[in-house]
Order: structure tokens, then C-alpha cells, then sequence
């Protein structure tokens, strides 16, 4: 029950910013729009890129921009802050917690997430289904899978950005590794173009990165270009990564913490 105190409170901390959640979700709408038409273009010269109808693809556009706060695609989502304290030392306070660390800054994204995935993710998806001819899914399997997959994908995300902020108890400034990780995630993702899309070598790669369980596979299963078998492989994939990054997590963590009782905190 603590860390569904934490979720909770970390929901109503992120309602309260109405100003910037409605500045978000203009902002997710407007790119949408534009990347929408790009991608209108490209599939017009190439159509079934990448196995993808143009519909498909129109509707991979609009979950990209729904998940972007969701999952926190270019960095931050909360873990800037964990990131400033453990510069500043503050992060002493937090090791007297009777809550484990990584938990608890768990808890407070995925209260994050939930707030944004409403906030800035049903408005842009709704305008995009509006103006646009979406390939969206009819039954409600489907959208629970696809929100399971989001849940997962915010899992991967978390553990990701949490490694990073972890960096700073050996970096004088994570900020520069912070802005590679937010690049990293922006093209491995299939933020920037469907991993699909990537040619050879390259693509395979990709998809069996981490990056690609963040955004690529939700939006796979949303847009029906995983069924099946292949939809229950996805969610495996994304599942094993989020365990695999979280153990790490817990490793560094251990080392972390261990450093600062080796230094006096």
C-alpha cells in the first residue's frame, strides 16, 4: 500500500500542471499533423513500407505522439529530479526512507505515466482518429493488449532512465549521458520511423534492443502488425527486458549505495 500511496500522490502531482499538460497535448497534436502528412507522402511513393499499410501507419504516428509523454521517449519523465539529488547529495534523505529506492521511484513514474498517458495520449489519438484514416482495432482484446504492452514498455522505459540517473553517483554531471540515453530512445524506438522501415542488419538489430519494447511493440500490437503468436512473443520480449534492466537496476543500485556509506553518507 506505501507505493500505491507514492503512485497516487505522483498522479495528482503531475494533474496539478494543467497548464503544461494541455501546452502538451497542442504540442503531441501539432507534431502529429505534421509528422502525419510526411508519412502520407513516403507511403504514397512506398506504399506497404515496412509491412505497414498507410492507415497502419497513420495510426503508428498518433501512438508514437500518445506514448511520448507516457513513456517518457526523449528522457526525464520524473528520474531528472532522482538525478538532481544525487548530485546535490540529497539522495542521503531518500537511503533513510523505510521504502526501497527503487521502488519507490517506480511507483512515482508509473503515477506519472498513468496521468500522462490520459492526459497527452487520448487527445492526440482522438483528433488523429478524426482527422485521419486510423488502422485501429475494433475489439477489446486488443486494446488490452495494447495497454498491457504500454505498461510494459513504461517498465522498460523506467528501468532505462533510472540506470542513467544512477550514473551520477560516479559522473560529476549525468546531464550529457541523459541527453544521449533521450537520443538513443527517440531513434531505437521507432519514435523517429518504424523500426520495420530500418534496412537490414540494422533493423534486426534494433528490434531486439530495449528502445524497441518502449514504443515499436505497443504500437505493433495496436496497429494489428503483431497477432497471435507474434503478439504474445512481443509481450515476452518486453517483458523480459524490463526484468533484466530492473535486476540491473538493482545491481547498480547495491554498488551505488555502497559507495556513499564508503564515502560517509
Amino acid at each position: 500500500m506505501w507505493y500505491v500511496a507514492v503512485a497516487a500522490g505522483s498522479f495528482r502531482r503531475y494533474a496539478t500542471y494543467r497548464i503544461a499538460t494541455v501546452a502538451g497535448v497542442f504540442t503531441n497534436t501539432v507534431f502529429g499533423f505534421i509528422v502525419a502528412y510526411t508519412y502520407i507522402a513516403l507511403w504514397d511513393e512506398r506504399p506497404h513500407l515496412g509491412g505497414y499499410d498507410q492507415a497502419q501507419a497513420l495510426a503508428f504516428v498518433w501512438t508514437a505522439q500518445a506514448l511520448l509523454a507516457t513513456a517518457a521517449l526523449m528522457g526525464g519523465g520524473g528520474l531528472d529530479e532522482l538525478q538532481e539529488r544525487i548530485r546535490t547529495g540529497d539522495i542521503a534523505v531518500d537511503l533513510y526512507r523505510p521504502a526501497d529506492l527503487q521502488l519507490w521511484w517506480l511507483a512515482a513514474d508509473l503515477g506519472r505515466a498513468g496521468l500522462q498517458l490520459i492526459g497527452r495520449g487520448v487527445v492526440p489519438m482522438a483528433v488523429g482518429a478524426l482527422a485521419f484514416p486510423l488502422a485501429l482495432p475494433g475489439d477489446p482484446l486488443t486494446w488490452g493488449c495494447f495497454l498491457l504492452s504500454v505498461l510494459f514498455g513504461v517498465l522498460v522505459s523506467f528501468a532505462l532512465r533510472y540506470l542513467v540517473a544512477l550514473a551520477s553517483f560516479w559522473l560529476l554531471d549525468g546531464a550529457g549521458l541523459a541527453l544521449i540515453s533521450g537520443l538513443a530512445c527517440m531513434f531505437f524506438s521507432g519514435m523517429v520511423l518504424p523500426l520495420r522501415v530500418f534496412p537490414g542488419a540494422l533493423g534486426e538489430v534494433a528490434q531486439v534492443l530495449p528502445w524497441a519494447a518502449v514504443l515499436q511493440v505497443p504500437a505493433d500490437v495496436l496497429v494489428g502488425a503483431r497477432s497471435g503468436g507474434a503478439l504474445w512473443r512481443g509481450l515476452v520480449f518486453q517483458a523480459a527486458w524490463a526484468v533484466a534492466l530492473l535486476a540491473l537496476g538493482r545491481l547498480v543500485q547495491s554498488a551505488a549505495t555502497r559507495k556513499v556509506v564508503v564515502h560517509g553518507g
